[in-house]
């Protein structure tokens, strides 16, 4: 959804019941379900949208969308070093960035449970709108589709990170022993995979194109976007041809011309972009907690906590005429897109210019969203999902697309190996601070090499392709499930 979210209803209904505590790391009180006598009371076409609209506020979160996933994603990398002042640690952040976390680093705790939060919205819609009988049935339709949509985007962020995890596809009851079993029992993550396809093959059958979207709905998922990601997991998978025939179906957008303007409010939700998460600045509860904030930039000419700033590597990694260095990297003694003079006196040398707001300089929100799936990144699956399977010189017209709109040609590679590195480095490059990089680095086996090569970090093959559970569910699941190797 755009910045227009109208989430304080979603709040009233879901909010207590969604944040509700208990002693169990995944939540399994009977509060997490909504009386059935008050069922009448969302019977509507405002009630049924409202379950949806509260999964997107999740993402709004502190612990599903800033410091905790800022730190497993960027700060993990090669793309980014632990910023801010060397004694502050961020908690964790610079356990993160030495790559030597535990079981109880406490950014992991929050990944976990903050997408099985979301998980649960997504278990309340999918039982409660289907017995919204007079809310529009078209509508209904389509916000089960959205809701299957997100629920996968949540598992599958959950078997990137943690491999096989618990499969809650519904409201758990407390004091049933077989949910109990349910929310503390890992599955295989070739189980949680075929689960992420059944929803969005299900988001796909009823979603619409995102043109149906107008005004406060623009932004919600759309069919392209279930293609999009569909196409996503089907490449983490190595099913090279359904990821192919996915991207194939996505249609209907277009590259932006200049790179910078994506990431500029003006250009949220345009042409290029397939799915995003919209905060919106000034008003309480309607942005992304402190996204801008803890990447802004330190020091007296500054306005943030200057933590995850990019690499020398990744500055390096772009070539003098790349637009999308200076898109992506902003540095001492520049001046932003807005005109603000980022002077000679910030504490860091680089810092993520896709999480600058202007508005956050003056405001204590942000009004960044966070652009999860683009065209350009279909055009780049695509590509690596033919090369893949040998075409090659059909692939490579699509890797120079997205080249071609950064400014620096034609890629010079022809071979299928050294088209496969040259995919794998312009995905670095375009999808810098996207939240991308580090799995893409253990899927691609090239994470050993990587953080080798950033300052001489040890990436333990066997162990650290796969972060920790945390040690509280190890510990309430009594058995049930098993750590990850190494830890």
């Amino acid at each position: 959804m755009n910045k227009k979210y109208i989430i304080a209803a979603a709040f009233l209904i879901l909010g207590a019941v969604n944040q509700s505590c208990s002693n169990d790391f995944v939540d399994v009180s009977p509060t997490e379900a909504i009386p059935e006598s008050s069922i009448d009371i969302y019977n509507n076409n405002d009630g049924a949208t409202s379950f949806v609209t509260a999964i997107y506020a999740k993402f709004l979160d502190w612990n599903m969308s800033t410091f905790a996933w800022i730190g497993v994603t960027s700060i993990v990398s090669d793309d980014a070093d632990k910023g801010s002042s060397p004694g502050d640690t961020g908690s964790d952040k610079d356990i993160l960035d030495a790559l030597n976390f535990t079981p109880s680093t406490p950014s992991f705790k929050e990944l976990f449970a903050s997408n099985y939060q979301g998980i649960n919205r997504c278990n309340q819609a999918l039982k409660y709108i289907p017995q919204l009988d007079k809310a529009d049935p078209a509508l209904r339709d389509r916000l089960i589709g959205e809701a299957k949509f997100l629920r996968a985007f949540m598992y599958f962020t959950l078997v990137k990170s943690f491999g096989g995890v618990p499969l809650v596809d519904r409201i758990p009851v407390s004091g049933v022993e077989e949910d109990k079993k349910m929310v503390l029992t890992r599955k295989t993550k070739e189980e949680i995979y075929a689960f992420i396809e059944k929803d969005l093959k299900d988001a796909i059958a009823v979603l619409p194109d995102r043109s149906a979207y107008t005004g406060a709905n623009v932004g919600r998922a759309s069919i392209g976007a279930a293609h999009a990601l569909l196409a996503k997991v089907y490449l983490y998978q190595k099913k090279w041809q359904l990821a192919v025939d996915e991207s194939n179906l996505v249609t209907g957008y277009s590259l932006t011309q200049n790179f910078q303007d994506i990431y500029k409010v003006s250009g949220e939700n345009n042409a290029e972009s397939v799915f995003e998460i919209n905060g919106s600045g000034g008003t309480a509860g309607r942005a992304i907690q402190q996204y801008s904030q803890v990447q802004g930039a330190r020091g007296t000419t500054g306005w943030g906590w200057g933590f995850a700033t990019p690499t020398q590597g990744l500055y390096d990694a772009y070539s003098a005429t790349d637009t999308r260095r200076d898109a992506t990297i902003i540095h001492k003694d520049m001046t932003l897109y807005d005109g603000y003079y980022v002077g000679p006196n910030v504490e860091n040398k680089f810092y993520n210019y896709k999480a600058y707001s202007s508005d956050y300089r003056s405001s204590a929100s942000t009004d960044v969203n966070i652009r999860y799936l683009r065209y350009a990144e279909v055009l780049l699956i695509k590509a690596e999902a033919m090369n893949e399977l040998g075409q090659t010189s059909v692939a490579i017209p699509f890797l120079n697309m997205v080249r071609n709109r950064a400014n620096i040609g034609n890629t010079p590679a022809v071979s299928q190996a050294d088209v496969r590195t040259d995919i794998w480095k312009q995905r670095r490059l375009e999808l810098a601070f996207e939240h991308d990089r580090w799995f893409d680095l253990v899927r691609t086996g090239q994470a050993e090499a990587a953080m080798a090569a950033d300052g001489g970090k040890v990436f333990k093959v066997g162990k650290h392709e796969l972060f920790p559970l945390p040690q509280d569910f190890i510990m309430e699941a009594g058995g049930l499930s098993a750590q990850n190797p190494g830890y």
